[in-house]
């Protein structure tokens, strides 16, 4: 055998014994505050507390105290208080009547240092809401006949309540077939209207009162009908008919 070959081969089994040698990298291990609270003398558990506030996480507690101006829920063994303004979306008149009760609510305050945490229970309350509301306005139809309650009225339109927690807006354009300068010259707040829906977009939904009016040559023709013999009939001849000339 050659030397050259020999050399190959010598070449080929050390590159093999290398290889048998290598170890396999170990697997990327994720780290979290939680692994460095003990060194940075920090408390995992408002380590977490201040991630909920900052991913706005919703947690669902049971009001287990009432306090002046609010109740009091735990989240991860730290107690926490709900003003009575971050209750619900409304007015809570009877703190007496949450105690016991379950809800989801979310971080607003999370002070390590102060060990005072805060959650609310109304930004919950109000998203779903706001979410409810935006799939109702999504099913409606156009072209659907509405009744509602004219809200408000701004230069360009009025704004109409038309039930289950949506308004239209009626552009002053789409208030009469007659030229509107300005709303407040045809309508006020708290009347009644009745309008067609003639556009849903981006959640906002447009409204047109104009649309239910007759035209000007309707109403002309219902006003003024001409008839002859049970037929409408404009012809000159019927119009004349039974007028004695001299």
């Amino acid at each position: 055998m050659s030397e050259e070959l020999r050399n190959d081969e010598v070449l080929e089994e050390t590159a093999a014994e290398a290889a048998e040698t290598v170890e396999p990298a170990a697997p990327a291990v994720t780290e979290t505050m939680d692994d460095y609270a003990d060194q940075l003398d920090v408390d995992p558990v408002w380590v977490r507390l201040e991630n909920m506030l900052k991913d706005q996480t919703v947690i669902n507690v049971e009001v287990g105290g009432i306090v002046k101006a609010g109740v009091v829920a735990y989240v991860e063994g730290v107690r926490g208080f709900i003003p009575a303004s971050q209750l619900d979306i409304g007015y809570v008149e009877n703190l007496e009547s949450w105690l016991g009760r379950t809800l989801d609510v979310v971080v607003i305050t999370a002070d390590a240092k102060e060990k005072r945490l805060v959650l609310s229970g109304k930004r919950v309350a109000r998203q779903r809401a706001e979410e409810a509301r935006k799939a109702r306005i999504a099913a409606v139809k156009v072209g659907t006949v509405v009744k509602g309650v004219v809200e408000s009225l701004k230069p360009y339109g009025a704004f109409v309540d038309i039930g289950d927690d949506m308004t239209g807006l009626v552009h002053v354009s789409q208030i009469s077939q007659k030229r509107v300068k300005d709303p407040s010259d045809v309508l006020k707040a708290g009347d009644e209207v009745e309008a067609k829906i003639i556009a849903v977009k981006d959640g906002k939904i447009s409204l047109s009162m104009k649309a239910l009016e007759e035209s000007p040559r309707e109403v002309q023709e219902e006003v003024f009908p001409y008839r002859e013999e049970g037929r409408a009939s404009t012809s000159l001849g019927a119009l004349l008919k039974g007028i004695k000339l001299d």
